[in-house]
C-alpha cells in the first residue's frame, strides 16, 4: 500500500509485486513531483524487464550491451541456492539495477540534465530467482528493508545518506539533513547497489518501505504493528503501518509492502 500523506501534493513513491519473477521492490522518486513519479515507476519497470529477460536465453527485447547473465532456475540444491547459481543470480541482479540506472541517466542527459541533476529514485527490494532459494537483496538510497522474525525486528539495509555516514563516523552535532542521499538511480552514470543474500525461515515477515514510514516512526512502533501480522492480515497491517506513520507526524509519501514466507 502507498499513500500520498497529508502534506505533499502528489505521490512520488511506487512499488512492484511480481509473483512470476519472485520480485518485490519499492522506489521513492525525486526531482519534482512529476519527475519523481516517473523516476520511481520507470526504475521498477526497467528492473522487472531486465529480470524477465534473464530467463530468456536470447534476451529478446534487450539492448545488445545489456544482455542478462544466464541463470538456471533449476540449479538449486536441498540446502539452498548452489554457489555457482547464486553468483550468476547476483550478477544478473546487479546488471538489472545498472540497466535501470543507465536508462534513467540517459533520459536525464537527453533532457540536458548532467551529472547530479535530473530525476532520480531510490530502489530497494527482494528477488527470489527460483522457488525455495534464498532471497537476494538489492538496495540503492534510503528506502529500507526490515525482517521481523521470532518477535524481533531487524533492519537489513543501510541508509545510503550523509546523515548515516556522519553517525557512523561518530558525529553527534551539526549533523546533515537525513534526506541527503549518497546514491540514487538516475543522476549519475555509475551506481553501486548494496547486494546481499537472506536465508528464509518459515514465518519470516519482510517489510519494504519508503522513508515516509520510518522517518517519524520508531522501530518499536513498527514492530508492534508487525506483531499482529498474519497472511490473512497483511493488507490490514499495511494500512496500520501507514496510519501509524501519519499519526506520528510523517510529512512525506508513505509506502509499506509486506511479504510473509510460508
Amino acid at each position: 500500500m502507498t499513500d500520498t500523506g497529508t502534506v505533499r501534493p502528489s505521490n512520488e513513491d511506487n512499488f512492484l509485486i511480481d509473483p512470476a519473477l519472485g520480485l518485490v521492490a519499492v522506489a521513492d522518486g525525486m526531482g519534482g513531483h512529476e519527475s519523481g513519479e516517473i523516476a520511481s515507476a520507470d526504475a521498477l519497470t526497467s528492473l522487472a524487464q531486465f529480470l524477465h529477460a534473464s530467463t530468456d536465453a536470447d534476451g529478446d527485447g534487450m539492448p545488445a550491451n545489456f544482455r542478462p547473465s544466464p541463470f538456471d532456475p533449476d540449479s538449486t540444491d536441498p540446502d539452498g541456492m548452489a554457489s555457482e547459481a547464486a553468483l550468476a543470480a547476483m550478477v544478473t541482479l546487479h546488471d538489472a539495477v545498472e540497466f535501470a540506472n543507465q536508462r534513467m541517466y540517459q533520459t536525464n542527459l537527453a533532457n540536458r540534465r548532467g551529472d547530479g541533476g535530473g530525476m532520480g529514485t531510490t530502489l530497494t527490494g527482494l528477488w527470489q530467482p527460483a522457488p525455495g532459494s534464498p532471497l537476494l537483496v538489492f538496495h540503492v538510497g534510503d528506502s529500507r528493508l526490515y525482517r521481523y522474525r521470532a518477535g524481533r525486528l531487524t533492519q537489513l539495509t543501510r541508509d545510503q545518506t550523509m546523515y548515516q555516514e556522519a553517525i557512523e563516523a561518530g558525529a553527534t552535532e551539526h549533523l546533515p539533513p537525513r534526506n541527503l542521499l549518497l546514491q540514487a538511480l538516475g543522476p549519475s552514470c555509475d551506481t553501486h547497489p548494496d547486494l546481499g543474500i537472506e536465508a528464509v525461515q518459515a514465518g519470516d515477515l519482510y517489510l519494504l518501505c519508503s522513508d515516509g514510514l520510518y522517518g517519524a516512526t520508531s522501530d518499536e512502533r513498527i514492530a508492534a504493528v508487525l506483531a499482529g501480522a498474519s497472511v490473512e492480515r497483511l493488507g490490514e497491517c499495511c494500512k496500520e503501518l501507514i496510519a501509524t506513520a501519519l499519526q506520528d507526524g510523517s510529512r512525506d509519501n508513505v509506502t509499506a509492502v509486506l511479504l510473509q514466507c510460508d
